[in-house]
C-alpha cells in the first residue's frame, strides 16, 4: 500500500568501491584489469598535469616578485594563497607519480605468483587513491563558478508528507554524509531536528572542504521518492528539498546589510546535535529570503551563523541575476526551491534513479543511497561547463 512506501524492503549493499567487496567479486583477472587501466590512465594524465602546474607555479612566483605587495593586500593575500594551493597540487602530483609506480611493481610482483591475493589487493588500493586523485583533479577545472571553490553548507527539509517524508529526508541526509566520506572528508552534521518516526524534520550539513560547493550545487532542488511510474492506486510519490549554500572557508563576505531589511527572530530550540539555544531566524524583507542557524553553542554565534548563511544566499542570487546590488534583485524572479526539480529515486519497477537535470539514470538505487553520487555531479559540472563557454 502507499504507506508502506518507505518500509519496502530496500537490501543492504556495500559501497560499489568497497575495496574488500570489489576485490572478492571482481575476481583476480578483473582486479589486474582495473588496475591495469587506472595506472594508463595516470600514466598519461599524471607528468603532464605535473608540468603544466610546475609551469603555472613558476610563473606565479615570478608575477608575485614583480608585484608590490603594498599596493592591494587584499590582491596580494589572494595570489599567496593561489601560490600556496599550486604548490600543493605539485606536491600531491610527485607523490602520484611515486604511487603510479608502485602500483605497476606491486602488480608485476603478484604476477611472479600464482595467485598473490594480498599484493593484487595492496595495487587495487594504490590505484584506487590514484583514480580518485585524477577524478578530483579534473572536476576542479570544470568548476570555474564564482562560488565553486568554497565549502558547502548544504539543508534538508522534509516535504509534508509527515513521517514518510521524515524517513526520506533522514536517508538524503545518510547519503550525502558517505559521500563526503568516500572523497576522504568529513560532512559535518551541524543541525539536525529528528522527529518521533525516526526520520528527521530538517538537518544541515557542512562541508570544509575546498570545492565543496561546486560538487553539490547541482543537488540543490527536490528529491523524489517514488514508488513507481505508473499513477495506479498505489503511485506514491514522497518529497525532500535540499538546498546548497556557499561556505566561505577563508574569508567573510563583506555584503552590507541594512538592519532595517533583517526580520530577526528567535524559535524554541528543535537541534539535536548540540547544547539547546534558541533558534535564530533571519528573514531579508526585500528578498523574501529566509535562513535560520540553531546549531552553535550560543545564540550570538547563531546570530553571526545565520548571517553569513544569508549573505552567502543573497549573493548566489545576484550572481543569478547578473546584477551588482542587492536593490537590484527582483523578487519574483528567485526560483523557489520547491520548484526544482532534481532527482527522481524509483523502487518499481526497477531501482532505478534519474537525474532530472541531466538526463544520466543508474540503476542501482542502493549504491546511490550508499552515497555514489559522483555520476551525477561529473555530469551537472560537465553540463555548467558547456554552457558557460556556449
Amino acid at each position: 500500500t502507499p504507506t508502506h512506501l518507505l518500509s519496502y524492503p530496500i537490501r543492504s549493499s556495500h559501497s560499489i568501491d568497497d575495496k574488500d567487496r570489489v576485490f572478492k567479486q571482481l575476481g583476480t583477472f578483473a582486479l589486474r584489469k582495473k588496475i591495469e587501466d587506472t595506472v594508463l590512465r595516470g600514466e598519461m594524465l599524471a607528468p603532464t598535469v605535473l608540468q603544466l602546474e610546475e609551469e603555472m607555479s613558476v610563473w606565479r612566483d615570478e608575477k608575485m616578485r614583480d608585484y608590490n605587495y603594498w599596493d592591494d593586500p587584499v590582491k596580494s593575500n589572494e595570489m599567496l594563497a593561489k601560490l600556496a594551493d599550486r604548490a600543493k597540487v605539485v606536491d600531491t602530483l610527485k607523490d602520484l607519480a611515486y604511487k603510479i609506480e608502485d602500483a605497476k611493481l606491486i602488480k608485476e610482483l603478484a604476477e611472479t605468483d600464482a595467485v598473490n591475493y594480498g599484493l593484487i589487493k595492496q595495487a587495487y588500493n594504490a590505484s584506487v587513491d590514484i583514480s580518485k586523485f585524477l577524478d578530483q583533479y579534473e572536476m576542479s577545472k570544470l568548476l570555474k563558478g564564482p562560488f565553486d571553490i568554497h565549502g558547502a553548507s548544504l539543508v534538508i527539509k522534509a516535504g509534508d508528507k509527515g513521517i514518510y517524508s521524515e524517513i526520506w529526508a533522514e536517508r538524503l541526509l545518510s547519503m550525502y554524509v558517505k559521500w563526503a566520506e568516500k572523497q576522504g572528508y568529513k560532512g559535518r552534521v551541524l543541525e539536525k531536528c529528528s522527529s518521533n518516526s525516526g526520520g528527521i524534520k530538517s538537518a544541515t550539513i557542512e562541508f570544509e572542504f575546498k570545492y565543496a560547493y561546486g560538487f553539490l550545487i547541482g543537488e540543490r532542488g527536490v528529491h523524489r521518492m517514488m514508488s513507481s511510474l505508473e499513477k495506479t492506486s498505489f503511485h506514491e510519490v514522497i518529497l525532500a528539498a535540499v538546498d546548497v549554500i556557499p561556505l566561505f572557508l577563508e574569508t567573510i563576505s563583506d555584503l552590507p546589510l541594512d538592519d532595517n531589511d533583517l526580520i530577526m527572530s528567535y524559535l524554541p530550540s528543535e537541534n539535536d546535535t548540540g547544547p539547546i539555544v534558541p533558534v535564530v531566524h533571519i528573514q531579508h524583507a526585500p528578498t523574501g529570503i529566509c535562513v535560520q542557524s540553531s546549531g552553535e553553542r550560543s545564540k550570538f554565534a547563531n546570530k553571526m551563523k545565520a548571517l553569513n548563511r544569508l549573505k552567502a544566499k543573497l549573493l548566489v542570487v545576484m550572481s543569478e541575476q547578473g546584477v551588482s546590488d542587492l536593490s537590484s534583485i527582483e523578487r519574483d524572479a528567485i526560483v523557489d526551491l520547491w520548484d526544482q526539480d532534481t532527482r527522481r529515486y524509483m523502487l518499481q519497477p526497477s531501482k532505478l534513479v534519474e537525474d532530472l537535470k541531466t538526463g544520466v539514470q543508474l540503476p542501482d538505487l542502493n549504491s546511490v543511497l550508499d552515497g555514489n553520487i559522483n555520476p551525477f555531479i561529473a555530469a551537472y559540472a560537465s553540463l555548467r561547463h558547456a554552457t558557460e563557454k556556449g
